[in-house]
């Protein structure tokens, strides 16, 4: 069976401020997943109780900042069409929600256009998953997804790849056994990159966290220091993604 996009169209009612298990939740992460179709609401929500989460579920935008804001979510899952507020201000809603800071985003749809991908991870989003998907795959995704923010939360001095490791409190980085000193911003961007491997940086996002939201700098600023890390670290460590940013990746 798939998760894919129905033809039908249906209403919801109230907005579900309660987690519904077929089983007690053997897991403290909380999904809250938002979409306007039922079936898939259902088919999900069974899949990832049956993980042992516990599942919040909301059948529009407005419902899903309602529930996101009282329960604070561990990751949301977010269709893009809905009623009454689509997926991309509901994203865009949930990153300026403070309390909401450590939670994951991803965009499951049926809108699988380059586009819409790149305004999805403008929005704000962690990841963007298109329908159809086998609900094991989607749950792999999930778990990734919730692996990689643990990750994240953990405050870690250092990165100990197969061959660079950083030093972020010394601002070492060693490749191949050899020590190099790197430019305060060129450390920086590493840092931020190898702090959760795999995943996207929007270049909006490595803007703001690199150099800073009251800094005026122009994109070209990012592409010239990826270009320097990729001729000291090498080039396959740093791969573009193109109209949407940049990623670290082992190699």
């Amino acid at each position: 069976m798939h998760i894919a996009p129905t033809r039908c169209e249906r209403t919801h009612g109230d907005s579900r401020f309660k987690a519904h298990r077929n089983r007690p939740a053997v897991s403290n992460e909380k999904i809250l997943v938002v979409d306007d179709e039922p079936d898939i609401l259902e088919l999900v929500q069974y899949n990832l109780e049956k993980e042992g989460f516990a599942v919040y579920t909301a059948g529009n935008g407005k419902e899903a900042l309602e529930i996101a804001d009282q329960v604070v979510p561990d990751l949301i899952l977010l269709d893009v069409m809905m009623p009454k507020m689509d997926g991309m201000e509901t994203c865009m809603e949930m990153r300026a929600n403070r309390k909401l800071d450590g939670s994951v985003i991803a965009f499951l749809t049926a809108r699988g256009e380059d586009y819409s991908q790149i305004a999805g991870f403008d929005a704000g989003a962690d990841d963007y998953i298109t329908k159809p998907i086998k609900p094991r795959v989607l749950i792999s995704r999930m778990k990734a997804l919730l692996r990689r923010a643990g990750k994240n939360n953990e405050p870690s001095q250092s990165f100990n790849g197969k061959s660079i490791t950083i030093d972020r409190e010394r601002y070492l980085v060693t490749k191949d056994g050899k020590e190099m000193s790197l430019p305060k911003k060129e450390f920086e961007l590493l840092s931020l990159l190898t702090s959760q491997p795999g995943k996207v940086f929007t270049r909006s996002a490595i803007l703001s966290m690199v150099w800073g939201k009251d800094v005026v700098v122009g994109d070209r600023t990012i592409d010239v220091h990826i270009r320097k890390l990729r001729e000291k670290l090498g080039d396959a460590h740093f791969r573009t993604v193109k109209g949407v940013g940049y990623k670290f990746e082992e190699t």
